[in-house]
């Protein structure tokens, strides 16, 4: 019986030992991605190598691997096997159990590096940065977190000067993806504490909301109302809350190293300004002359002077009268018609204007009502602003009559000329132009661009620089002349040489993503120099040109209408315009064609060079009217001439 046992024992071992065997035998080897660095796409949140290269693990212990990583904007990934027991860039992997390749950060080599690994074929193929819910899956667009320095509140030698360092070693991926960096610096009680943390832009911040996180440094400012000290910052650059600046304290030294200078140059600041003040006495005398000349002179060209009376235009009966009115208390007898456009904002109704008396019968001049909601009053205001400038009048810009608050109907109203015609997409969808009509819409959109961007009027008087900054074919009207005027200045800006840089980066990352410039699309407009903010409408500007030339005659076969990059997107977000403009350089196609037509050859150069990737490369708009007048004066014929269609014609439907 001892036997028996003994044997079964040795049988019932040998048997595991070689189940063993078999299972070491068939132990199933990994199919990986498996690319050296590549760059990265993104679709939804996940990301995606440029790699289709997928090979078996050398060893059955190997998993699928993935690093990471974001260099000036752009975003590389490099994938492989990789054996867990050892770390990868230098950073140890715990959870691999997962099929999906979730990445986590490190701060490894003096980069933010990001590396994930996972179980199962091909795992690598995607990474994702945090897990999400079927419907988040299926509606949130790709955005990277912000990796911030998170340490919440520790105490700080710093005092509140220069830069201070916020000693904080540990670096976090942001929970969501409207989260920023933010900095915050305070004195209690004699001690100093920095605070870092991520936070939601959408929610207040020690009852504060944050206004500064467009910016790629973290400039702190003092809060009011708070106990001691209190400093606070926010920016959207990696890591940008680890040195925190001063800007403010800064600002005040420099103010006094100022005061002192001035002091010390006092006889010289009088002599200067006596000599300002005679050369300004001059100029007004000049400019009085110039308004006399222009009251004695009949006829003068519009173009060569912004100020024009109410009778310069009789081609638009309804534009007469429009700047009769300001601002009243009085609220205008109008009757409202139909809805003849919806933006984002407010409706445009076309609209009767009682003209007269009722004795004498009557009589009505059509307009345009702009009607904002209450909810709307910060952009009704905005638009209001601009109108108000007397120094915006000029033919290519929408006539303003008045602004109204109707308290009743708990609306708020502008009230404009009306053009029949309609804005230029619904015209240029329905109708195929004539060479000479598109230089006629072309070049009265460069002067309606050129005199928002002056900063001085035609005759010579001083104006401030406006940008528009949602410059698109459905913010353009055609007048019944077929030229364009600009509407809609609900974004504009108003570029007084007084403004901050900070005020203006407070202005945001506003406009019409599919007409966005490059500079725009990244949030990296040089905000030291107003004169960005023109050539981000000069890149506008390009676009609408472009969309008015594919549809000229002149080019031979003409296509249906599609807006700028029409093809490629539907309904564009930033995002995705980002990979098309920024990323792979991409702008609207320039068919061969348009080389067979001198004129159109010539606009299309200029359209180019507007639309340059460089923001100091693009051409101005005053440039931009200069190559038109030059276009339109020389006597330009197609290089392979055809007979035109009567169809053609602009002033004829499709």
């Amino acid at each position: 019986m001892e036997r028996f046992c003994l044997f079964r024992s040795v049988l019932l071992a040998c048997c595991l030992v070689s189940g063993a065997s078999v299972m070491v035998h068939t132990a199933k080897h990994s199919m990986c991605k498996s690319c050296g660095p590549q760059p990265a796409r993104s679709r939804a949140h996940y990301c995606y190598p440029d790699c289709n290269v997928s090979k078996v693990c050398p060893n059955p212990e190997d998993i699928c691997a993935a690093a990471w990583w974001r260099e000036a904007g752009i975003v590389t990934m490099e994938t492989m096997c990789h054996n867990p027991a050892r770390p990868l860039y230098s950073v140890t992997l715990k959870d691999y159990s997962s099929a999906d390749c979730l990445l986590i950060s490190k701060h490894v080599a003096g980069r933010n590096l990001r590396v994930c690994a996972c179980t199962g074929d091909d795992c690598n193929e995607r990474v994702l940065l945090a897990k999400l819910s079927i419907e988040e899956e299926m509606t949130l667009p790709f955005k990277l977190r912000k990796i911030c320095r998170f340490c919440d509140i520790e105490s700080t030698t710093c005092n509140a000067t220069g830069v201070c360092d916020s000693a904080c070693n540990i670096t976090s991926i942001c929970e969501s993806p409207n989260e920023v960096c933010v900095g915050v610096w305070r004195r209690n009680e004699g001690i100093s504490f920095v605070e870092t943390v991520c936070h939601d832009v959408a929610f207040p911040f020690y009852g504060q909301y944050l206004t500064d996180y467009n910016s790629s440094t973290c400039v702190l400012k003092p809060v009011k109302g708070m106990e001691d000290e209190f400093y606070m910052c926010s920016c959207n650059a990696e890591e940008c809350n680890d040195k925190l600046i001063f800007g403010l304290r800064a600002t005040e030294d420099k103010r006094t190293s100022l005061l002192v200078l001035l002091v010390s140059l006092v006889p010289l600041l009088v002599v200067v300004v006596l000599l300002a003040s005679c050369f300004y006495t001059c100029r007004v005398l000049r400019q009085q002359k110039l308004k006399v000349s222009k009251h004695k002179t009949k006829g003068m060209d519009s173009e060569t002077c912004a100020i024009f009376s109410n009778d310069d235009d009789h081609s638009d009966s309804s534009s007469a009268k429009a700047n009769n009115l300001n601002h009243n208390n009085e609220l205008l007898p109008i009757q409202l018609d139909s809805v003849v456009g919806k933006g984002r904002f407010a409706e445009v109704y076309r609209a009767k204007l009682k003209q007269g008396l009722m004795s004498a019968g009557e009589a009505f001049q059509t307009v345009a009502v702009k009607i904002f909601p209450y909810e709307e009053y910060a952009s009704w205001k905005n638009e209001w602003e601009i109108f108000s400038d007397s120094e915006l009048r000029h033919d290519n810009i929408l006539h303003f009559l008045t602004a109204e608050d109707r308290k009743a109907e708990r609306q708020y109203w502008l009230i404009t000329a009306y053009h029949e015609r309609g804005n230029l997409q619904d015209f240029l969808s329905k109708h195929v132009v004539s060479w000479e009509e598109l230089c006629r819409l072309g070049v009265s959109l460069a002067r309606g661009v050129a005199h928002l961007h002056s900063d001085q009027t035609a005759c010579g008087l001083a104006k401030v620089p406006i940008v528009h900054r949602d410059l698109k074919s459905s913010n353009i009207l055609v007048k019944t002349d077929l030229t364009c005027c600009l509407c809609d200045f609900g974004l504009s800006l108003r570029l007084d040489n007084a403004m901050s840089p900070d005020e203006l980066a407070n202005s945001g990352q506003v406009g019409t993503a599919r007409y966005m410039a490059p500079e725009v699309l990244e949030s990296r407009i040089d905000l030291e120099n107003i004169e960005s903010f023109k050539q981000a409408d000069v890149y506008s500007m390009a676009l609408v040109l472009w969309e008015i030339t594919s549809r000229c005659s002149a080019i031979g076969d003409v296509r249906e209408y599609e807006p700028p990059f029409g093809k490629l997107r539907e309904h564009p977000c930033v995002e995705s315009m980002k990979d098309d403009v920024i990323r792979d350089r991409l702008r609207p196609e320039i068919p061969a064609s348009w080389s067979q037509h001198t004129g159109v050859q010539f606009v299309s150069s200029a359209i180019e060079e507007c639309w340059d990737h460089d923001p100091e490369a693009r051409l101005t708009a005053h440039c931009v009217v200069e190559r038109f007048d030059d276009i339109i004066s020389a006597v330009i014929l197609p290089i392979s001439s055809e007979p035109k269609s009567p169809e053609d014609s602009g002033n004829d439907d499709k």
